[in-house]
């Protein structure tokens, strides 16, 4: 039973932290000094990436009309655009392929705290430095159909930073996106479709290499995580969404920057 209880408190942080800018890892590096899972280091690795698989499942729940090229109520105009959206999708993973080969060796020589903390400040200033110059700035793309090929392979480009733990997949796509015209708006909602193909690859990735051999509480673990970080999300991008319509990044700016100094003053008071 309890670790039902952890599981559902990971996939609560997943939930809220994947959607935010504000990046999971820095949340689950944290959060894992404190709540251990009582299973091996490998399936704790697996489990990190897998339990996206609820998050992106909420995305396809909440925009599946939008997303869905074969849709009856569309119009033939529509569905081309839907289709277009896709190629765009994939156009901004294409910056992901190399770097495929040398994601345990990236894990293995950055997801550690320094590196977190470094990310989250660093990013957290970046969003206060992108948001007060473009204070004054019209977006030059307000809709999802405006973004060009170009911009998908730009975004693609920042979602590639991502990969260092403590970017924050999210953030980086919204901040590159804002970068080159993008409404708060469009970057978000674009962050969301492009997350699918990406968590989705990353969690395959994962599971082919852990195998599939789970046992009975190891797969209740996953799959109640899976399940809490659905329903999370869910509330998440639904706030995301409504939030920016009003409201800039600066809050999630100055989130990363406190977070970040937290994280790099624990750990070095852990030392001595």
């Amino acid at each position: 039973m309890l670790e039902i209880l952890k599981a559902i408190l990971f996939g609560i942080i997943e939930g809220v932290t994947e959607w935010l800018p504000i990046s999971s890892t820095g949340h689950l590096i944290l959060i894992e000094k404190f709540v251990h899972l009582d299973e091996s280091a490998a399936f704790s690795e697996m489990f990190r990436v897998v339990i996206q698989f609820g998050a992106i499942l909420a995305v396809l729940v909440l925009y599946f009309h939008k997303l869905n090229p074969f849709s009856p109520r569309k119009s033939p105009g529509q569905k081309r655009d839907t289709l277009s959206l896709w190629g765009k999708v994939i156009v901004s993973l294409l910056p992901l392929i190399p770097l495929v080969p040398f994601n345990d060796k990236i894990d293995e020589v950055f997801y550690n705290y320094q590196t977190v903390s470094i990310m989250l400040i660093v990013y957290g200033v970046l969003f206060l430095l992108v948001e007060n110059r473009n204070k004054h700035r019209v977006p030059s793309v307000d809709r999802i159909a405006d973004i060009s090929y170009r911009d998908a392979l730009i975004i693609g480009l920042f979602q590639a930073l991502a990969v260092i733990p403590g970017t924050s997949r999210s953030g980086a796509t919204i901040l590159g996106a804002i970068l080159i015209g993008l409404s708060r708006e469009t970057a978000a909602e674009f962050t969301f479709f492009l997350a699918i193909p990406t968590m989705f690859g990353a969690s395959v990735v994962k599971m082919v290499k852990f195998g599939f051999a789970f046992s009975p509480m190891e797969l209740a673990v996953l799959l109640t995580a899976a399940a809490a970080a659905f329903f999370v999300s869910v509330l998440a991008i639904r706030f995301l969404v409504g939030y920016v319509k009003k409201h800039d990044f600066k809050p999630f700016g100055y989130y990363r920057i406190v977070l970040g100094a937290i994280v790099l003053a624990y750990f070095l008071a852990a030392r001595h």
